[in-house]
């Protein structure tokens, strides 16, 4: 299975928030940082808004932020978000199904519990977990440090 790059960057841009915080994080730096186009990460963080991981901060200084605590907002929540469907097989979508073993079959068995399994994993990892090592991402986001409080910088 193979998650799309949408979801890859609604991830990276929901780490980005985190590692960030508490300041508002811009459209252009985060598209700058992850080398995507400013129109195509609108577009992604569209349904992170209306689900409530991000929020958006209008006005000059305005920007987007996490919408609810980093440790609140798992993988699994933000792949629902951002993926079409998670048919792994033919029969896994429904609709005309032509192989006679449909019903039977331990093909089928095996793939369903390899996605619940997939799932279980997704949910026990929160964007705070992927944002535990805030100095070296900082660093590879281009943030600076001079913006963050001395008990942040001590924490790395």
């Amino acid at each position: 299975m193979k998650l799309t790059r949408q979801s890859s960057y609604a991830i990276r841009t929901l780490i980005y928030c985190a590692v960030n915080e508490p300041e508002l994080s811009r459209i252009a730096d985060i598209a700058k940082a992850h080398a995507i186009s400013e129109l195509f990460l609108f577009k992604l963080i569209k349904p992170l808004v209306e689900n409530g991981l991000l929020q958006t901060v209008r006005g000059r200084h305005g920007g987007i932020k996490l919408g609810r605590p980093a440790t609140d907002i798992t993988l699994l929540d933000t792949i629902r978000l951002t993926e079409e469907n998670f048919a792994m097989a033919e029969c896994f979508e429904g609709g005309d199904i032509s192989c006679p073993l449909v019903d039977s079959c331990d093909v089928n068995s095996a793939l369903r519990e390899a996605l619940g399994a997939f799932f279980e994993v997704l949910e026990s990892k929160t964007i705070a977990d992927l944002a535990n090592k805030r100095r070296s991402l900082r660093e590879r986001l281009g943030l600076k440090y001079e913006d963050m409080e001395p008990a942040l910088i001590a924490m790395n």
